[in-house]
């Protein structure tokens, strides 16, 4: 008897937590934090009605922190064993759980300071130093290679193409087979691969972010052009706050094409997210698991008839060409700010520019200086170029909203307002129904998961309709049994 646990990501988009359990094992797959509804970030708060400490292992689908983001919590609650994740997710959550950590830290002392917390005193939902104490219990596991991680549970990750290490994670338990389907990624876009076909399982769980609807057509970075443009144009900034873990990259990735094919003026571009400017490393560092077309081409620039192939001058141009190329993510005027101090000068500063800051849903972190700054003025723009969950800040500004509460004041709203949704990470409808067609046979249970209740409704009526399947939409901690 294989029992399954829906503690998060069941009829919301967030904290994805599966509990399962069979012959006295058990297993906890994601550990994800809780975000946007005030009454889904009280969630965090609570510790999980079981005692982690019998807990025989965590799995990690991948680093965004609505899936790791409340392992430190675990660990705090006295989790002692092995999280098992690819080596790519290993590297990243050492990057964002400990400044997870840090910037609640500072969120708690700025509203200590300024007086603007219900709670006294704010605290943390974790310290940086508990952040460090789960990463070092991370255990990385290549991709399709089967591993033990409790008697009698065997996983396997097969790569989901979402994020750098981001994995489906195949469960092999009690004679059958439980896919974990994690985040789905998308076909054909630049920076990841497709995702992996996962031809069969007899249990799955699929995500449904974008499950009623479909995703703008690829336009070639046509709008981010035509947004970049108009906001220089007016002399203002172009305020981005974005996800520092997987969607700055595609960002940058943009703005470095759309220059080079000189559809964007050069402008700054700031990356003000220390961890966001620690993913880029890690990404250059594992460019053997991005797609091909990011693979720098090599040429022999010291050819013999090159009459310039000594001269010093020419020597140190090429070097800088080079070094230039192999940068993926680099732009003209890139820069990286690398202190509280220059981030301050920045949001100061009403020069033209680009500031590309986390997070993504304007939730926390140094993007919300930048936004209390930027919003009051016309000349700016605010663009969103990811999923925005209810009852975050983002959500709120896409959706028209003219005054928003930053830091405990009231911030007006005059700048443009812009989403672009082109660059999700996250398969749309279509995306997750190609996927979903690449099963030689249909699951005896499908549960649908990670989405709100308007997208998994639609999902689970289309999946019905062209599959014949009949699936489910487990609510929060319902457990199922097969």
């Amino acid at each position: 008897m294989i029992t399954l646990t829906f503690h998060g990501a069941a009829r919301t988009v967030t904290g994805s937590k599966y509990l399962i359990e069979s012959n006295g094992a058990k297993v906890l797959v994601d550990a994800g934090l809780f975000q946007g509804l005030k009454e889904l970030r009280e969630r965090n708060w609570q510790d999980l009605p079981f005692d982690v400490s019998t807990l025989d292992a965590i799995v990690l689908t991948h680093a965004h922190l609505d899936h790791c983001g409340y392992l430190p919590r675990v660990v705090a609650q006295g989790f002692r064993g092995r999280v098992f994740c690819t080596q790519g997710t290993k590297e990243l959550c050492g990057i964002v759980l400990p400044d997870a950590g840090r910037l609640q830290e500072e969120d708690a002392d700025y509203a200590n300071r300024h007086g603007f917390s219900k709670h006294a005193p704010a605290l943390p939902l974790y310290r940086e130093t508990d952040a460090f104490r789960a990463v070092s219990q991370l255990q990385p596991c290549g991709y399709e290679r089967p591993m033990p991680v409790a008697p009698g549970v065997e996983v396997e990750f097969i790569n989901a193409g979402h994020l750098l290490g981001s994995s489906y994670v195949r469960m092999r338990v009690d004679g059958r087979t439980v896919l974990f389907g994690g985040d789905l990624g998308r076909y054909d876009r630049p920076i990841l691969p497709d995702p992996a076909p996962a031809p069969e399982a007899d249990y799955l769980l699929v995500e449904s972010t974008y499950g009623d609807r479909v995703h703008e057509p690829d336009d070639g970075g046509e709008r981010l052009a035509g947004i970049v443009t108009a906001t220089a144009e007016r002399g203002g900034k172009l305020i981005i706050p974005a996800f520092a873990i997987g969607r700055v990259e595609e960002v940058i990735y943009w703005l470095k094409r759309l220059e080079a094919e000189r559809r964007i003026p050069i402008v700054p571009v700031f990356l003000d997210s220390p961890m966001a400017a620690s993913a880029l490393a890690r990404y250059t560092a594992r460019m053997h698991e991005l797609d091909p077309e990011l693979q720098p081409e090599v040429t022999d620039d010291t050819a013999p008839h090159d009459a310039t192939a000594h001269d010093p001058q020419a020597v140190r141009a090429r070097h800088a060409r080079q070094e230039r190329d192999m940068c993926v993510f680099c732009t003209e005027r890139f820069r990286v700010i690398a202190t509280p101090e220059e981030s301050k000068q920045l949001t100061a500063s009403r020069a033209p520019a680009i500031v590309i800051s986390s997070s993504g849903m304007a939730e926390g972190g140094r993007v919300l200086h930048h936004l209390k700054a930027a919003l009051p003025d016309a000349r700016n723009t605010v663009l969103f170029a990811g999923y925005q969950g209810v009852g975050t800040r983002g959500r709120r500004l896409v959706d028209g909203e003219k005054q928003v509460k930053i830091h405990g004041e009231s911030v007006a709203v005059a700048a443009t307002i812009a989403r672009l949704d082109s660059m999700s990470a996250h398969a749309d409808a279509d995306e997750i129904m190609r996927w979903l067609h690449g099963f030689t046979r249909a699951p005896h249970q499908t549960f649908i998961v990670h989405g709100e209740p308007v997208a998994q409704d639609a999902l689970a009526a289309r999946i019905r309709r062209e599959l014949g399947w009949q699936p489910q939409a487990p609510a929060h901690r319902d457990t199922v049994q097969f």
